[in-house]
């Protein structure tokens, strides 16, 4: 005689069968199943309640967890990522926590899950260079203590607006606490157009201690110290002129980034016009400044860092003052001074300005542009004198 085998199913259905006949008490019956008195009497009211469906396995899940997130927590966080969709789940994190932080959010790597859930996207990634560059030292360079210490500015890079022609965003920031300073859609990357936007950036948060910038045009040019006209306008305000190394953006790493970042949220596809890129510009400097965590600054948003310069911009130029021992000389309109009788070509940024000479050695000069020295000149071969020459 074969086996007999039954499911855990039918030897359910068997017990309740034989339990109804009242021919056997609950004892007798659990022994004769070899189970317990509380599992029979599960059985029996699992039964009564809902059939024969009801004698099925059950989930052993917990009804509750200690660590199960709130509802109105993922609510939260769903609709922080769809008010800021570019942002990261950790940026989206680290803002919640700033603006409410008597709550109790969740991790990064949980607020990622979370957001995988509710069907929301990635936030795009910045594409990674294909190697690991190391920035230069650049031991020339002011590392900002404070608000106004460094103002870096750039050129983002041209580009073709949706009526044909081009935008040049003009961009300055404050380089300790990020803040953007002006974002600026120009028609062209002129002296012009770029000294009105500083005019009035200085007008609104004051002058800096100093300007870093790269070496393009209007911000450099290939005469003597790569002098412009735009860094002539700054030293006779009192602005310190800074420029990076040729050929080593990442020593403006900061700057370079934020133009990444604005340049993935503001033109793809860009705008129609001038004006309407200015518009994205501006509702995106607003979100920058004062919603978005940065991570160097501790997920803070730079708004909270910076304060407006205590230096305001004057209503005239600055005199030039020299000491009395150096020579003091008025260049033409074309940058020309007379030195020892002769017409010396210093640089057609300085047309009109006046500049000085300083004795420093038998022969050699120094040229002086209100406190900043442009370089060395040697009568004797009528000659400007690289830096490595003078040792």
């Amino acid at each position: 005689m074969p086996w007999q085998e039954r499911s855990a199913m039918e030897e359910r259905e068997a017990f309740v069968a034989e339990y109804q006949t009242e021919l056997w008490t609950m004892t007798e019956l659990c022994a004769a199943y070899g189970i317990s008195r509380k599992t029979g009497h599960k059985w029996i009211a699992r039964y009564a309640y809902g059939g024969r469906t009801a004698l099925v396995d059950q989930s052993r899940r917990p009804h509750g967890h200690p660590h199960t997130i709130p509802a109105r927590i993922i609510q939260r966080v769903v609709a922080a990522r769809r008010r800021f969709p570019r942002w990261s789940a950790g940026k989206v994190v680290q803002w919640l926590e700033t603006h409410y932080p008597r709550t109790e959010w969740p991790g990064r790597t949980t607020a990622y899950a979370l957001l995988a859930r509710a069907d929301l996207p990635r936030a795009p990634r910045r594409p990674g260079p294909h190697r690991v560059r190391r920035p230069r030292p650049a031991s020339e360079l002011t590392v900002p203590l404070a608000a106004n210490q460094v103002w870096t500015t750039d050129f983002k890079g041209e580009f073709r607006l949706g009526n044909g022609t081009y935008c040049h965003p003009l961009t300055v920031r404050d380089g300790f606490s990020r803040f953007v300073l002006r974002c600026d859609a120009l028609a062209a990357e002129s002296y012009p157009y770029t000294r009105a936007m500083f005019d009035r950036a200085f007008a609104r948060f004051g002058l800096p201690e100093c300007i870093r910038s790269d070496n393009g045009r209007p911000f450099a040019t290939n005469g003597l110290a790569g002098l412009s006209r735009l860094n002539v306008y700054w030293i006779r305000l009192g602005i310190r002129v800074e420029r990076i190394t040729p050929g080593c953006p990442e020593q403006n790493g900061s700057h370079e980034q934020f133009h990444r970042i604005l340049k993935r949220d503001t033109t793809r596809p860009p705008a129609a016009t001038l004006a309407a890129q200015q518009r994205r510009f501006d509702t995106f400097c607003r979100e920058y400044n004062e919603e978005r965590p940065h991570d160097a600054l501790d997920g803070g948003a730079p708004a909270t860092l910076y304060t407006r310069s205590a230096r305001s911009l004057p209503r005239a130029l600055p005199t030039i003052d020299y000491p009395s021992h150096w020579e003091v000389r008025g260049a033409d309109s074309t940058g020309v001074i007379t030195f020892r009788g002769r017409p010396l070509n210093v640089t057609r940024a300085l047309a009109d300005q006046d500049v000085a000479l300083e004795e420093v050695d038998d022969g050699i000069w120094r040229l002086w542009f209100v406190n900043t020295p442009l370089g060395h000149f040697d009568v004797r071969c009528w000659c400007w004198i690289r830096p490595h020459e003078l040792d």
